[in-house]
């Protein structure tokens, strides 16, 4: 059976892995590793990684294309109208750990799913988005983030950003901590409210925009001085992600569930994360900052306006 939509989506989730990893070598000073995987059960990826660069203590940009007879009975559950469908799942996914503290955590990806028996239309939609975990946050970089998150929006209608905007918030939430992972960004899922080609250009204004979100504040920040104590709460905040992204992370228990790449998926992890018990920040400090003014749901754009 002849894909074109698929055939169209993994030709641009390839070429946006190339230029993702591309800008970020450029900016940390050392090139990705690549390595290939296939599954038995059907597809496979390609992962790329950095790791001790000038900038990038882990990172990775990762393409998978998925692909079965029957999806696995945990992943439709939720969605029985797929039990029995064969299906593909394409997408790429990247994170970014940095040395500095002072350079947040920033994660993206975009995909697409179909799935499809004889005698039925097929059902597909897109998903991703890109998010931002700072450990010391500062004001204006997170304005700047959100502003490129609403222009790539904007040309979809007007309530787009708004929705994915809160989206975002509401899924990348430590339920079990009262804290959002970071501070937001666009989150969208189940994507198909508009025709393939719209949706289509949609996912692409995303995945094309994360450069232009992410980069400056790098370079604004990543010669920022730090020591142990900075390093020390860049660990235990890289905890709380580790703890998101295998508690809470759907997209995690789908790569497992469906038999991707052990290692590709959890790619993701920091390198050095730590848990202390019942730690908490000096009241007043930088690092108390980050949980009272930080993690939860704020309008960045119209407090910037005020």
């Amino acid at each position: 059976m002849a894909h074109p939509h698929l055939d169209k989506v993994k030709e641009y989730l390839l070429d946006l892995q190339e230029r993702l990893c591309e800008g970020l070598a450029a900016e940390d000073g050392e090139r990705f590793r690549e390595d290939s995987w296939t599954r038995e059960s059907g597809g496979g990826g390609r992962s790329r990684v950095i790791e001790n660069g000038g900038v990038f203590e882990k990172g990775g940009v990762n393409f998978s294309h998925v692909f079965g007879e029957r999806l696995p009975a945990s992943a439709s559950a939720a969605r029985p109208e797929l039990a029995g469908r064969s299906f593909h799942a394409v997408g790429v996914s990247w994170v970014l750990h940095p040395h500095n503290p002072h350079v947040p955590t920033a994660h993206g990806n975009v995909r697409f799913f179909i799935a499809e028996k004889d005698d039925a239309d097929p059902v597909w939609w897109f998903g991703g988005g890109f998010d931002l975990t700072p450990f010391y946050p500062v004001f204006e970089d997170v304005v700047h983030w959100h502003r490129v998150a609403r222009d790539a929006c904007t040309p979809f209608g007007d309530d787009v950003y708004p929705r994915f905007k809160q989206w975002c918030d509401d899924y990348f939430t430590l339920h079990h901590r009262g804290e959002t992972r970071g501070v937001g960004g666009l989150f969208f899922d189940d994507l198909n409210e508009w025709d393939f080609e719209h949706c289509f250009a949609f996912q692409q204004a995303v995945g094309d925009a994360f450069l232009d979100a992410y980069l400056p504040i790098v370079r604004r920040r990543r010669e920022t001085p730090y020591g142990e104590r900075e390093r020390d709460f860049q660990a235990f905040r890289r905890g709380r992600y580790v703890e998101f992204n295998l508690v809470w992370d759907r997209g995690t228990l789908f790569g497992l569930q469906s038999g991707g790449r052990t290692e590709s998926i959890l790619m993701s992890m920091p390198p050095l994360a730590q848990w202390q018990y019942c730690w908490e920040p000096e009241p007043g400090s930088d690092e108390a900052r980050l949980g009272d003014e930080f993690l939860h749901s704020r309008e960045w754009l119209e407090e910037a306006e005020v």
